[in-house]
């Protein structure tokens, strides 16, 4: 009898590698870790080969786990599409994906701007990390996304949004030594500009925490054990002080990307609500 793939599982898969890993594919496609590791199972005895495996802490695909993922893609891609074909105006449900540090500043205008345009729409919002929230949009499960993201923009460009250092404020800085640093895991956006400023103003560092999210972020610096690097819009994270005597990071910049089929009005909305929010 012909195996059948299911595209449940099939979208576990494919959330696995854009995650990195099951814990995270979990909180993305908001299920238990026990039921993404039952898809696994599932697919691995459909085809009658492993998929997945540990190595250590981290989680890699076979050989055979990477043609299904390639599989996968295609597969999803073309149900999704299917589906979308058919949903009627009022049926159709927009996700737009957000990274943690640009829904905490922009969700509310998002929100309001979409309703306002597509008030025959309904929306769903995915807030997570950057790179899952881009790797959402290329797997097709977002339709729009918004993140903030390095690279150069005129100072004068409307999406440009600085960056500050923050702390407790019961933090002192030591004297001597090396200068306590809280910063997120890979992948994240604010990691690599975190360790470039130090080095470039030559501030030995040490890094006393590692997160994953930004709620840990902000529990950490609150805690008074280090600096965190955060962009910031219009008002100081509450519990935290901005850090003045840091070197300054460089600005990163706001980016709306939009699938295909995106609906134009909805792509219309995002790109006001940003920029009414940045001219705050």
């Amino acid at each position: 009898m012909t195996a059948t793939l299911d595209i449940t599982p099939l979208r576990s898969l494919v959330a696995i590698a854009g995650a990195g890993g099951f814990h995270r594919a979990a909180t993305t496609l908001h299920l238990t870790q026990s039921a993404v590791s039952q898809h696994v199972r599932r697919l691995e005895q459909a085809t009658g080969t492993q998929l997945v495996e540990r190595v250590g802490r981290q989680t890699r695909f076979t050989p055979a786990g990477e043609q299904l993922l390639r599989d996968a893609r295609r597969i999803l891609a073309a149900h999704d599409d299917a589906v979308r074909l058919f949903e009627t105006k009022e049926s159709r449900t927009l996700t737009v994906g957000a990274s943690e540090h640009a829904a905490e500043m922009l969700l509310p205008e998002i929100s309001t701007a979409l309703r306002a345009s597509l008030p025959d729409t309904a929306f769903r919002f995915r807030l997570d990390r950057t790179a899952e929230v881009e790797q959402a949009l290329a797997d097709g499960v977002a339709d729009l996304i918004v993140v903030t993201e390095l690279g150069a923009a005129p100072p004068s460009h409307r999406s440009v949004l600085r960056l500050h250092w923050f702390a407790g404020p019961e933090f002192v800085r030591p004297a001597s030594g090396p200068l306590p640093v809280i910063a997120f895991d890979e992948p994240c956006m604010l990691r690599r500009p975190t360790f470039d400023t130090l080095r470039s103003a030559g501030i030995e560092h040490d890094v006393v925490a590692e997160v994953t999210n930004l709620s840990g972020g902000y529990s950490a610096a609150r805690a008074g054990i280090g600096v965190l690097l955060l962009p910031q819009l219009d008002r100081t994270p509450e519990g935290l002080v901005e850090r003045e005597d840091l070197p300054e990071p460089p600005a990163v910049r706001m980016s709306v990307r939009a699938a295909a089929g995106t609906p134009s009005a909805a792509v219309r909305a995002v790109n006001g609500a940003v920029r009414t929010a940045m001219q705050r």
